[in-house]
Formats: C-alpha cells, structure tokens, sequence
C-alpha cells in the first residue's frame, strides 16, 4: 500500500473551515483508508490537524496529488510537514484496536553507515511488541517528504488511548533504555537530526488495519 501523511498548522478561527474541507476532499479522493482529525495535547511539533491517505497503490495517489497540494496552500495554512511512503501495517494479534493514530517524522543523519542505520530500524521495529498499548504498527522510508527537513523514517502506530503513549510507551524501559539511544544528542549513538513531529490523534476507523 501507499501512504501520505500530512501536519497542518492553521490556526484555530479557520480550523474547523480547513478540517472540513479535508474531510471532503479524503473522502472522495479514492483513498482505501483515510484519516482527518485535530491533533491531541501532547504533540510535539505535530501540527493541529493530521492528515493521512492510506491507497492500495502509488498510482491512485499520483492521480490526486495535485488536488491534496491545492487544498493544502489554502492561505490560512501556515506549515504543512509530511510524506509519502510504502509499506503495510503490522497487527499485534491478541491485542484490543486502539482508539488513537500516531506518526513519528524522524531524520538520520546522512552520514550514517547501513550497518548502524539497520540496528537502529531493529530497534524501532522491536519496540511495538513490548508496549502493551500499541495493537499495530508500520515503520517507513518515505520516496516524497514535505517540510523544511528531510524526512527520513516514518514510525507509525495504533494506541489503545492517548494515555497509552504519555505513559506505557514513552516510560517503558524498551523506550528510554534502547530507542532513546538513537535520538538523545548527548548519547554517542545518537543519529537523528533535526526536530521531529510527534502527532497523534483519534482514530475511531483504525487507519492502520
């Protein structure tokens, strides 16, 4: 499948006039998934609408990217961050579907070397079976990025709630004593750069399944 995720920062007196027009336009796009809601409190960098396009091939988004991009220089947009990638969701069998949707736009290093970036997906990739809240998961390296930084990797997961990614998530020992590694400037093995988005938002329709 192909996905593009896009943040959107406007603010809050045209908001609902911009997420509506979203709506309108995710619905009747092709898309075989597709997510419109305000972001939740807590999000870093994450914009204050989400925007996520889920289609069975590249092809069905290349047909509607130019109407995506003319909805989104609506002039009361002030930063549009994203980006579009392939992949399928992993489920976690046994595990309850979640109620929330997170993205996770990182950037490495460009300098890093396969070996070190490999161990570093491995760890991203382990992460979602220890966190008892998460019930799917897809990790990404986008082919089109949207924003003053160069995406990288988009890490994407479905929580049970928003509780389940301030607590069980960003505490559990998985989190601070393996991934956090990669990410803390102080840390030696410290590889990505740039600010990252953390967005998350409801999901009553389970983009990710």
């Amino acid at each position: 499948m192909y996905s593009v995720t896009r943040l959107v920062d406007v603010p809050g007196s045209d908001r609902d006039r911009v997420h509506d027009d979203l709506q309108r336009l995710a619905k009747g796009c092709g898309a075989a998934r597709h997510l419109v809601a305000p972001t939740l409190a807590g999000s870093r960098n994450g914009g204050d609408l989400l925007l996520h396009l889920r289609f069975d091939d590249a092809a069905d988004w290349t047909a509607v990217a130019a109407d995506v991009d003319a909805a989104l220089a609506d002039p009361a947009i002030t930063r549009v961050n994203g980006a579009g990638y392939h992949g399928a969701p992993v489920g976690i069998a046994d595990r309850p579907l979640g109620g929330v949707y997170r993205t996770l736009l990182l950037s490495v290093a460009p300098d890093t070397g396969a070996d070190v970036l490999s161990r570093f997906e491995a760890d991203l990739q382990r992460l979602p079976g220890y966190v008892s809240t998460i019930s799917a998961w897809q990790l990404s390296r986008p082919d089109h990025t949207v924003g003053a930084t160069p995406w990288t990797h988009v890490f994407e997961q479905e929580f049970s709630d928003s509780d389940g990614i301030m607590g069980p998530y960003l505490m559990h020992p998985i989190h601070w004593a393996v991934v956090d590694q990669w990410f803390d400037p102080e840390c030696p093995n410290s590889i990505v750069r740039e600010r990252v988005c953390h967005s998350f938002c409801p999901d009553p329709g389970h983009v990710l399944r």
